[in-house]
Order: structure tokens, then sequence, then C-alpha cells
């Protein structure tokens, strides 16, 4: 993944080990707020020596501001090899013919708000997609806890417009799952079911994206997960030459 800067970030692949413990440490501080141990505490997997992990940096104090991996996936056939596939039975996605790359561990500084960091990463990403003909992107999105009531309102937004096409839908795998496709019987409140939602998800929803019909109870990663695919195709003319531009 080339790098890319814009304004005052910067998007760099990790070259070194240094930097790999730098987005294991922010990862750390992301996801487990509640845990963060000492300054050395690291979030890190078996999935790490597998990924390209991707940063995005402060060019003010070149301070790390929000990281994510890529899983390079060759074809659909390959992917009970993805970290989402310990969650989900991706059987229906095993057809898939195309280039596929699973986005995981996304997160962004919990005391950063700029929306510019979200924005440069997908601009990153859509570089990447564009230069490697990658034609589905996937991965977990996740909310923070594992309380389903915090977020009944978007769960129900989820089923009402953006559960994944049937052909490609997962299915069930993990031991514990909110089945909010099939059991939530609820008009949701939509303002409430976007501020709930996770900026990575309703950035994912925004160019076409789907979910998975039932949400995996992480108790592990203390969060909530839907699986998310994006297909290249699907995205909207107007929104790829959005991203082409702030890529550019």
């Amino acid at each position: 993944m080339q790098a890319l800067t814009k304004g005052r970030y910067r998007v760099r692949m990790a070259a070194t080990e240094d930097d790999l413990r730098a987005a294991q440490r922010l990862r750390q501080l992301a996801f487990h707020p509640d845990h963060p141990g000492s300054d050395q505490a690291l979030d890190h997997d078996s999935f790490d020596t597998l990924c390209t992990h991707v940063l995005v940096e402060d060019l003010r104090d070149d301070s790390l501001v929000g990281c994510f991996r890529v899983l390079e996936i060759s074809d659909g056939q390959q992917i009970g090899t993805s970290y989402s596939a310990q969650f989900y039975d991706l059987a229906p996605l095993s057809r898939f013919s195309g280039p596929m790359i699973e986005i995981g561990r996304f997160c962004i500084h919990p005391d950063r708000h700029d929306p510019d960091i979200l924005r440069l990463a997908w601009a990153a990403l859509t570089r990447h997609v564009d230069a490697q003909g990658i034609e589905m992107m996937f991965g977990c999105s996740s909310f923070r806890g594992t309380d389903q009531a915090r977020y009944l309102d978007t769960f129900a937004m989820l089923k009402a417009s953006h559960l994944a096409p049937p052909e490609w839908r997962p299915g069930i795998k993990a031991p514990r799952v909110f089945r909010f496709g099939a059991r939530l019987r609820r008009t949701p409140d939509r303002r409430r079911g976007l501020q709930s939602m996770p900026p990575l998800l309703r950035s994912y929803l925004m160019m076409g994206g789907w979910v998975s019909d039932h949400a995996v109870i992480d108790t592990q990663m203390n969060t909530l997960h839907v699986f998310t695919g994006l297909e290249i195709r699907a995205i909207p003319d107007a929104r790829k030459k959005l991203l082409r531009a702030v890529s550019a």
C-alpha cells in the first residue's frame, strides 16, 4: 500500500517492529479501554504476522492517531483463512471468484475525533483497491461492549435496510450471538440508530455495504460485531469519485 499524505495526516505501511508495537498499543487502548494495562500493553494475535499493518499519523508530532491491518485473499476459496472465519460460517462467500481483502482491528485514538482521519484511511484503501483489482472488502464491524440493548435502534436499521444478499449471507458459527435479523421486532429510530452506529460501519453502509443477520457476542474483545461486506462494483459512482479525489 502506497503512502498518502493530505493536510496534517499521513497514511503509511508499518515498516519496523516498533511500528507494529505502536499499532498494537493503540489497539489495546481502543479495544480494551477498561484494561489498558501499562504503556507497554499490546493487543495482538496470530493474524498480526499474516497481515500488512497500516498507520495513520499526525504530521505535526508524528503521533499515531489510527491504524488497521489488511489480509490479502486471492478469492472466496481462501476465505476460511480469515480472522472473520473464526466467528462466522462463510461458506456462501467461498463462491466469490475475485480478489478480496479483510480489514481488521481498525481503530482511531479515543482522544481524536477528526473525521479526516477516517476519510484519509479510506482514501488509502481506495488506492490499494484500484491498484490490486480488489473486488470485495470485508471484516468485523465492532460495537463497544456486549449489551445489545444499547444498540437496538442500530440493529433494527441494519435489519430493515442492510442485510447481506442471500447468496453471500454468513451463517452462524460463534457460540453466542444476537439474531437480530430473525428475532428483533422494532421500528428503528433513525437518529438514535445512527448515533450509536460505529463510524466504520456507517462508512461501509454509505458505500453500499451489507452485514450479517446476527451479531457475535465477543467477550474476549468485549464487543458485539457484525460481519460486514462491500462489493467494490456496488459502490455508487459519485462515492467512488469522491474517494479517488482524496486519494489522488
